[in-house]
């Protein structure tokens, strides 16, 4: 079995995203957006990155897609958070 000590390095979120993914995905890690009690909106997570919102909304539904994000559908806008 192999650890990660201080010399060694973890996979990196790098390593499975690239592109707008892994924009969004750090947007969203900086953001705080962790749980479903602090979910955000696309219209921040937009706002934040600084992407068009057609290319944030992609790569959360890409996100959703392998595991990295879950979509809580909610009364006036979607929420999104982070469970990777």
């Amino acid at each position: 079995m192999e650890e990660y000590g201080f010399g060694e390095s973890a996979p990196s979120i790098s390593d499975e995203l690239s592109g707008n993914n892994l924009k969004v995905y750090k947007t969203m890690k900086e953001l705080g957006l962790s749980s479903e009690e602090k979910m955000g909106t696309a219209e921040r997570i937009t706002q934040t990155s600084k992407l068009p919102k057609n290319m944030v909304l992609n790569s959360l539904q890409d996100l959703q897609t392998k595991g990295f994000v879950r979509r809580k559908v909610r009364e006036k806008a979607a929420g999104y958070f982070l469970v990777k």
